[in-house]
């Protein structure tokens, strides 16, 4: 027998910086981007004269370096690189050896109100966004924090600022008060208002708030709950019903034949967060299931690594989903134990 083959040792790699002045941007404050791509790739990284020394195990530091290389080359590019983009950058490139953060970070969307520069920060994000610029009817399906109703909102701003459009319809199903909203107190406007809230914060987020009121009284930007669309023909208009998997059947197919001429539609939600009563299937799992195929509609999926808030919550998304999935096999093994005790 021949001898076994020695373990492959450490590997070091080199990482120049052209130039000096991209260091500052791209190491971060007190070093802290290079912490995170050690964090996110189990490499050791150290400044060494004009460049960075990048030392780990093959894989952990050939995607340290990938890793450098495309951060700075963004940072050449003008992006401004925050903690959270070198976060996003790792997990990109960690799951696909191929991507060019370039292609993803420097697509524009819209510069918000805040001068915050929107743009995807995924694989799936680019994907989405792309999606919707090129289809008229686009779903975006996921756990919430991965941008789904964000971004689709900075393609409606951008595509009104443009003029590609006349107006945003903004809607959602008030489906906590089953659409039956008279015993609550005030107005219909404040007893829709809690359900519409999260629509408003996103959109005070692109546009000044001035503006934005502005577009709202004018008609320009509408902001309803979903029974509001029903007899509606809804034409040169971007259309986005959020919260989607609370819709029955019969209000999504209502919802999907309002679009008109020059119209798009864009449906989020998440298939896992359905809180319709009695058990009820969801319009947005009925809709994905019969629509699949069909020429001009497009379906974009996201998981927990797409999540773009807090590092936690895709810890969480990904802990509910493993209970989700054991509760299913449960309940899936115990319907085949009672079938086969009938068969007996």
């Amino acid at each position: 027998m021949g001898t076994p083959a020695a373990e492959a040792g450490p590997v070091e790699l080199r990482v120049e910086i052209g130039d000096p002045s991209h260091m500052t941007p791209l190491f971060g404050q007190h070093d802290e981007h290079l912490k995170i791509v050690e964090a996110g790739t189990g490499a050791r990284l150290s400044v060494s004269g004009s460049g960075i020394d990048v030392r780990g195990d093959e894989v952990s530091a050939e995607l340290a370096a990938r890793s450098l290389r495309q951060l700075c080359g963004l940072v050449e590019a003008g992006y401004p690189l925050y903690p959270s983009d070198v976060e996003y950058a790792v997990r990109i490139l960690s799951g696909d050896h191929g991507a060019n953060l370039k292609e993803i970070f420097l697509d524009t969307v819209l510069i918000s109100a805040h001068k915050r520069t929107i743009a995807p920060k995924s694989l799936a994000q680019k994907h989405y966004i792309d999606s919707i610029r090129r289809h008229d009817i686009v779903f975006g399906v996921g756990p919430a924090g991965t941008g789904k109703t964000y971004l689709a909102m900075a393609v409606a701003v951008a595509a009104l600022v443009k003029g590609d459009v006349a107006r945003i319809v903004l809607t959602r199903p008030a489906v906590e008060a089953g659409e039956r909203l008279g015993f609550l107190p005030g107005d219909l406007a404040e007893k829709v208002n809690p359900y519409l809230r999260p629509l408003y914060d996103a959109m005070h987020d692109m546009m000044d708030m001035d503006k934005a009121q502005a577009l709202i009284q004018r008609g320009g930007i509408e902001v309803a709950p979903l029974a509001f669309m029903r007899g509606r023909t809804l034409n040169d208009s971007f259309v986005i019903l959020d919260e989607a998997q609370n819709t029955t059947a019969e209000q999504m197919k209502m919802f999907l034949t309002r679009l008109g001429y020059d119209s798009k539609a864009v449906i989020t939600g998440d298939t896992t967060q359905v809180d319709l009563p009695d058990g009820r299937k969801s319009g947005l799992s009925d809709a994905i299931q019969l629509l699949a195929g069909v020429e001009g509609i497009s379906f974009s999926n996201f998981t927990d690594v797409d999540v773009v808030r807090h590092p936690l919550v895709a810890k969480i998304v990904r802990a509910y989903d493993h209970r989700d999935a054991a509760v299913r096999r449960g309940r899936e093994l115990r319907d085949e134990n009672r079938a086969a005790a009938q068969e007996d």
